[in-house]
C-alpha cells in the first residue's frame, strides 16, 4: 500500500498529492490531479520564484530598496523586513527578527509592478506558469495568498524546485539558503524558533521541531504550507518532492497528520 493511500484516512472532503522526483516523474499520486484547490501560502512559493526571474532579467535587484526604511527585497522574500503579517505596520527592525509577513509579499509585487510595468498576476503567469505549463493555475487575490492551482501543476513546480530550469543554478542556490541566518520567529501554527531559518521565499526546514514536514525529511528541506490545508516540500537529500492539496483549513486536525504522512513517504522513498 502507497503512503498516499493513507489520505483516504483524512477528515476532509477533497484531497489530491502527488510525490515527485527532481526529473519529472511521478512516483505516485493520488485524488484528481486537476482538481483546482485554493493554496493560501504555497502562493508565496511561486511568487518568490516570479520575483527570482525578475532578479535575473535585471528587472529588480535583492538590494533594491522596498518596504521599511533600510529594507530590501531580499528581506522582504526571506520575512526580515520588520513588517507585520497582515497590514504594513512596522513591528521590528530591519534584520532583527522573522516576522512571517503576508503584507512584505504586497510590497514585493508592488515593487515588481513598478519595475516592470506589469501586473503582478500577468508577470506570475507569463514567467512560471507559462513556461512550465501551468495552465490551472492563477493568481486572483494577493501575492502572498491569493493562487489557486492544481496538483499536476504544482508537481511540476516541484520538479523545478528540486532540479531547477527556469532558473540558474546561482539563483536557486541562493533561494533554498538561509538568509539572514540566526534570526528567531514564529512558523504559523508550530511556535517560536531559533533559529527560524527562511531562504528567499521558501521555508527552510533546518532542525525546527515541532514542525509540518516529517522528522525524517532533511534539514535542508525546503517548501511552504498554507492555512486552506495544502502544502509543498521538496527534499534535496531524497531528490523527491510532495504536493497535498485538500479542502479543510489548517487546524490541530493537520500537525499530527502531515508529519506522520511525510515520514511514512519518506521511509518509502528510501525503501
Amino acid at each position: 500500500m502507497s503512503a498516499l493511500d493513507s489520505l483516504d484516512d483524512w477528515p476532509v472532503d477533497a484531497v489530491a498529492a502527488a510525490v515527485v522526483t527532481g526529473d519529472g516523474s511521478l512516483v505516485s499520486t493520488h485524488g484528481d490531479l486537476d482538481a483546482r484547490f485554493a493554496l493560501a501560502s504555497v502562493t508565496k512559493l511561486l511568487s518568490a520564484f516570479a520575483v527570482a526571474i525578475a532578479i535575473e532579467e535585471e528587472a529588480v535587484a535583492p538590494t533594491d530598496p522596498a518596504g521599511p526604511e533600510g529594507s530590501t527585497v531580499e528581506h522582504l522574500l526571506a520575512h526580515a523586513s520588520g513588517l507585520a503579517f497582515d497590514d504594513e505596520t512596522v513591528e521590528a527592525g530591519v534584520g532583527e527578527t522573522r516576522i512571517y509577513s503576508n503584507a512584505g509579499y504586497a510590497v514585493l509585487a508592488r515593487h515588481l509592478e513598478e519595475a516592470t510595468g506589469i501586473p503582478f498576476p500577468d508577470y506570475l503567469r507569463d514567467a512560471v506558469c507559462g513556461p512550465l505549463s501551468m495552465s490551472a493555475t492563477s493568481l486572483d487575490g494577493p501575492a502572498g495568498h491569493g493562487a489557486t492551482s492544481s496538483v499536476a501543476d504544482l508537481a511540476r513546480f516541484a520538479g523545478e524546485l528540486l532540479a531547477p530550469r527556469l532558473l540558474a543554478g546561482s539563483t536557486h542556490e541562493s533561494m533554498t539558503t538561509v538568509h539572514f541566518p540566526g534570526l528567531e520567529g514564529f512558523v504559523p501554527g508550530y511556535g517560536k524558533h531559533r533559529p527560524n531559518d527562511w531562504g528567499l521565499g521558501p521555508e527552510i526546514r533546518g532542525e525546527k521541531s515541532p514542525h509540518w514536514t516529517g522528522a525524517q525529511n532533511s534539514p535542508r528541506t525546503v517548501g511552504h504550507f498554507g492555512q486552506s490545508g495544502t502544502f509543498l516540500w521538496a527534499d534535496p537529500d531524497l531528490d523527491a518532492a510532495c504536493v497535498v492539496l485538500t479542502d479543510r483549513a489548517f487546524g490541530a486536525w493537520a500537525k499530527p497528520l502531515w508529519s506522520e504522512f511525510s515520514d511514512a513517504v519518506v521511509a518509502e522513498l528510501r525503501a
